[in-house]
């Protein structure tokens, strides 16, 4: 149940610890502890009250969304997963989806869309489903990335969450041409990268000197 302030204030009473600054002690903790299980263990208290859209002004003013990013980039997987949670919890709201945008938010949450963790993934084609808009769509409907999608799209029988979620996205946010665009442009792609490695194996026979073989 999401929280409001008459709701806080029975819970917290007169004296007690208000949301704010029980947020801003988590957030403390997590800056000045070199214990991941201890960071861990934050993240995942914050990516849950980022769930709570009353939260999301003092997410904000506490800089916990930037938080929830620096998370992506560890190569710790439980922080990873519990950093795009939080973020996955939060971009609903377009306020919270406008700053992770701005502060390079999107290639860190593609990049969880090949993490070995299946929460990571789930929480990647969500934050992407609310994230994608039309000042970014050229950000992340890229072929490679709309490949990846597909796939997961299309594991129903491997993992029904990975496919509902990509198939949301793909409904919401790619058109018929896109999919043509993006399977050409996919297909141009490969040929581009065939060629390269032509050109690799031509090189290598000239500096071997292997005339025959370029005949």
């Amino acid at each position: 149940m999401f929280t409001n302030d008459q709701r806080q204030q029975e819970r917290t009473g007169q004296y007690g610890t208000s949301r704010q600054q029980y947020l801003q002690e988590l957030v403390n903790q997590f800056q000045n502890t070199s214990d991941e299980e201890t960071k861990e263990k934050i993240a995942a208290n914050l990516a849950n009250f980022a769930y709570d859209p009353y939260n999301y002004s003092f997410l904000r003013q506490l800089n916990v969304l930037e938080l929830f990013l620096d998370c992506i980039t560890e190569p710790n997987e439980k922080l990873m997963e519990f950093g795009i949670g939080g973020i996955c919890n939060s971009c609903v709201d377009p306020a919270n989806a406008a700053i992770i945008t701005q502060c390079g938010g999107i290639p860190l949450v593609i990049k969880c869309l090949s993490s070995p963790v299946r929460n990571t993934v789930n929480y990647a084609l969500g934050a992407l489903y609310y994230l994608c808009n039309k000042s970014n769509r050229e950000e992340i409907l890229k072929p490679e990335v709309i490949d990846v999608i597909e796939r997961y799209a299309a594991a129903q029988t491997v993992n029904a969450s990975f496919s509902n979620l990509a198939k949301a996205f793909l409904d919401k946010h790619l058109t018929a041409a896109d999919l043509v665009d993006s399977a050409i442009c996919a297909l141009v792609y490969m040929e581009r990268v065939m060629q390269h490695a032509n050109l690799q194996s031509t090189a290598k026979l000239v500096a071997k000197g292997d005339i025959m073989a370029l005949v």
